[in-house]
């Protein structure tokens, strides 16, 4: 027998939960100088409970062959990347109106 899930009531395999929230969601992608006039690449507004973010900062950084971490539910990569975050952002299902780039 299959899981349900609790949110949406379909089944696992069905489910659209991550779907929807992908696209409500508000996305700030910006530039932060940190520790030694390096620049970051921060991503700031996912809802850590309805996405994955472990996962998607692993897709972010392969992708970008960068480094990075999670810290305080934001990405922070390291480099100037933000058209290229952006395009990725899209990629994987999140809606370019939720995107802003500063």
């Amino acid at each position: 027998m299959s899981e349900i899930c609790t949110v949406c009531g379909l089944v696992k395999e069905l489910c659209v939960c991550e779907i929807i929230a992908k696209e409500s969601q508000k996305i700030l992608v910006y530039i932060e100088r940190k520790k030694f006039n390096k620049n970051y690449t921060i991503v700031e507004g996912i809802d850590e409970k309805e996405i994955d973010l472990k996962e998607l900062a692993k897709r972010l950084k392969s992708q970008l062959a960068c480094g990075g971490t999670i810290k305080d539910g934001k990405i922070e990569l390291q480099g100037e990347h933000k058209q290229k975050v952006k395009k990725i952002l899209i990629d994987n299902g999140f809606a370019p109106s939720s995107i802003d780039i500063r």
